[in-house]
């Protein structure tokens, strides 16, 4: 995809000097360098438009499924355990993460998408079967980890088969069916709302998954086999029995960190969300004893990640690289903004908007439209210019405008115009942020460390995205009570827990009467404050952009190596060009 070609020399011999232990670690690297020798035409043309497919599903699934949760657990009066389920959920998206890349470095790509499929289906069976709202949170943990895996893997592989300056165009390209599906998917989920229920829209997924992946994972596991085949791929023999092989493909994939870190992370997490509706809410035992021992396990977690783990889920030299610390604190802090004032705000617009069902879904996808219409206009930018900062900037600027414009927007009253443009320019922001901020964490690592670097900045978003959704479900579950009462004083409390617990009790008030206005004055209440928290947590993102380095986007697959995409070398870095970069060049000691 370059527009030059720059003189290459082949550096076949170094890996030569590469530890057995590497080579076991990035087995999944070595083949996907392979496979470049091995791809013609036709089969990158079928790799390309693959990946396009399972990135359709993708979106797909993103456009449709989040408007069906409001009204699954509604059926089952649970309405309230949407953060906790969406909690849980960015808690598994997180840990999934790491976990996917080392399967992904250690056996190969084509392995991953496998893995990632069977969890897909398993988890939406689980869903569309569920006889309680239990079993629909435990269906969405089983689909977070296919969910997780098919986002990072199709960035792993955006990265495996771009150069740096086309990288952030061609991955914002993969996004491009979120613009087709934010009207089909409208549409659909619509219509499945009305017809055929939630069941259904969870349930053909576990069809239509499988058909989009399997061209996919084909061409992938083809050009694995046909890279062996001609020996281009030399595999490391590995000797023991097969449970001395699970124990150290286990410390490879780092189970006990990434076990304790989830775990941690949960448990410090959750009682966030479930105090309020918790017998006795935090003078509850076991809230206490959640939260006292999440608090314990993170710095033992740090400790055994430091000292103990030969292949820590975050390696000391990310830790020690600037642009990936500070890619991944941008992250954070976005999502937890982000949810913050994203996780009811379905609900908020069904109740309070008079809108038909449809027009609240073309709402909820208008952020998702723009994000990626100005993720495209990013990677363009960074196409020609080389450089990402000052785009990053521009982004979280723009993001915390129209996170500061939702706080007045919000309300029963306010303009459709005003609260739509609140989402579009988040949108605008975000795409901005989301793309440079990825391609400056890529380019700052080495090629075998492109996955796990993308995963461990995805990692520490997706934690922020779990602080964000379980602020939120505090701040509504705490709130909205007592905002209910003071509204509607003269609906007993029986009423009022009903119209707390479901959207279907609420929305069959008519407009204009007493109840359902009150409730639109407790929810238009509730909502300010979450807008209010999503701002300020939007201000640190752009206060740390200002320290992001800016490395030169050019002919490599990344900014340290001076390597292409086969690995071999690329001499097209000038000096003048590496004094501009603005990180030293990671070393690759094993952390």
């Amino acid at each position: 995809m370059s527009d030059e070609k720059s003189p290459v020399r082949d550096i076949e011999s170094s890996h030569s000097s590469r530890t057995s232990d590497e080579d076991l670690a990035h087995e999944g690297v070595r083949t996907v360098e392979a496979t470049h020798k091995v791809f013609g035409k036709y089969s990158k043309w079928a790799l390309f438009i693959s990946l396009g497919l399972a990135a359709y599903i993708y979106s797909l699934d993103g456009t449709t499924t989040y408007s069906y949760l409001s009204f699954a657990t509604s059926s089952f009066g649970g309405h309230t355990l949407i953060s906790t389920i969406q909690t849980a959920q960015s808690i598994i998206v997180a840990v999934g993460k790491p976990v996917i890349a080392k399967i992904a470095d250690v056996k190969s790509r084509g392995a991953a998408y496998v893995l990632v499929l069977i969890f897909y289906v398993i988890g939406y069976i689980v869903i569309a079967a569920a006889p309680r709202v239990q079993a629909i949170a435990g269906g969405m943990v089983i689909y977070s980890m296919g969910y997780t895996g098919l986002q990072l893997l199709t960035q792993i592989i955006i990265a495996d088969i771009t150069t740096l300056k086309w990288r952030g165009l061609v991955s914002a390209l993969m996004s491009l069916p979120f613009v087709i599906n934010a009207f089909v998917g409208s549409n659909i989920s619509a219509n499945i709302l009305t017809g055929a229920g939630w069941r259904w829209g969870y349930g053909m997924f576990a069809i239509l998954v499988p058909a989009a992946l399997l061209p996919l994972i084909i061409t992938l596991l083809w050009a694995q086999w046909k890279a062996k085949k001609q020996g281009l791929v030399v595999k490391v023999e590995r000797e023991g029995s097969i449970g001395k092989k699970v124990v150290e493909d286990a410390i490879k994939l780092d189970v006990l960190g990434l076990a304790l870190l989830g775990t941690s992370v949960a448990l410090i997490l959750l009682p966030l969300t479930l105090a309020e509706t918790a017998d006795n809410g935090w003078k509850n035992p076991s809230m206490i004893a959640m939260e006292v021992i999440g608090i314990l396990l993170l710095p033992v977690y740090l400790f055994y990640s430091w000292k103990f783990a030969k292949y820590p889920v975050v390696p000391k030299r990310f830790l020690l690289n600037r642009t990936v610390v500070l890619a991944a604190l941008i992250g954070a802090f976005d999502f937890t903004s982000f949810y913050l004032s994203f996780t009811y705000l379905y609900s908020f617009v069904v109740i309070v908007k008079p809108w038909p069902l449809l027009h609240s879904n073309y709402f909820i996808q208008s952020q998702t439209v723009t994000l990626t219409v100005f993720a495209i206009v990013a990677g363009i930018i960074l196409r020609f210019f080389r450089r990402y900062k000052y785009v990053l900037i521009a982004g979280l600027s723009i993001r915390l405008l129209g996170a500061g414009l939702m706080i007045h927007s919000r309300g029963a009253n306010a303009s459709d115009a005003e609260v739509v443009w609140s989402q579009l320019l988040q949108g605008i922001g975000g795409g901005m942020a989301a793309v440079t901020s990825q391609v400056g964490a890529q380019a700052s690592v080495k090629h075998a460390d492109t996955a796990m670097v993308t995963a461990v900045v995805l990692l520490c978003t997706e934690i922020g995205g779990a602080i964000g959704s379980a602020i939120a479900g505090s701040i509504w579950t705490s709130m909205m009570p007592k905002q209910l009462a003071e509204h509607l004083p003269f609906v007993d409390a029986a009423t009022r827990a009903e119209l707390f617990g479901s959207l279907y009790v609420v929305a069959a008030q008519p407009r204009g009467s007493p109840i359902r206005e009150g409730v639109i004055l407790a929810y238009d209440e509730v909502m300010k404050w979450l807008c209010v928290a999503a701002t300020i947590f939007a201000i640190p993102p752009l206060l740390i952009s200002l320290f992001m380095p800016n490395w030169y986007l050019g002919d490599t697959q990344n900014a340290v190596e001076g390597v292409g995409l086969a690995g071999q070398v690329v001499d097209e870095v000038t000096g003048e060009e590496r004094d501009r970069n603005a990180s030293p060049p990671v070393t690759s000691e094993k952390a």
